[in-house]
């Protein structure tokens, strides 16, 4: 690889961790804990609560979601203490870079 190359994977890098996207409005950050099936999944939310969440239809094929992974959830209006909707996925790089703005404290107290 050469240095060119590696400048424009550097510059890449920083402009997506400019763009991380914050949970907005009644968002919360959430850890898939569980897979359940037919897109659906268990998501420990960063307030303290358990939700079924679910994949909307628009990202069912473009998002691929494992256990561990760090997920932005919007809560149902209706069945909000217990469902939900993922969101949004976020990259290994993505998480580190919340860990360091302290956006995830919670996270990293919890974590093993």
């Amino acid at each position: 690889m050469g240095k060119k190359e590696r400048e424009a994977e550097a510059e890449q890098l920083q402009e997506e961790l400019r763009r991380t996207k914050i949970p907005r409005g009644k968002e919360v950050f959430g850890i898939v804990e569980q897979r359940l099936g037919g897109s659906r999944m268990t998501i420990r939310c960063l307030d303290g609560k358990k939700r079924i969440c679910r994949i909307p239809g628009r990202l069912k094929r473009k998002l691929w979601v494992r256990e561990g992974d760090v997920v932005i959830v919007e809560p149902w209006e209706l069945g909000g203490d217990a469902r939900g909707d993922l969101v949004y996925k976020y990259k290994h790089t993505q998480v580190d870079y919340l860990k360091r703005r302290g956006l995830l404290k919670e996270l990293e107290a919890e974590e093993f």
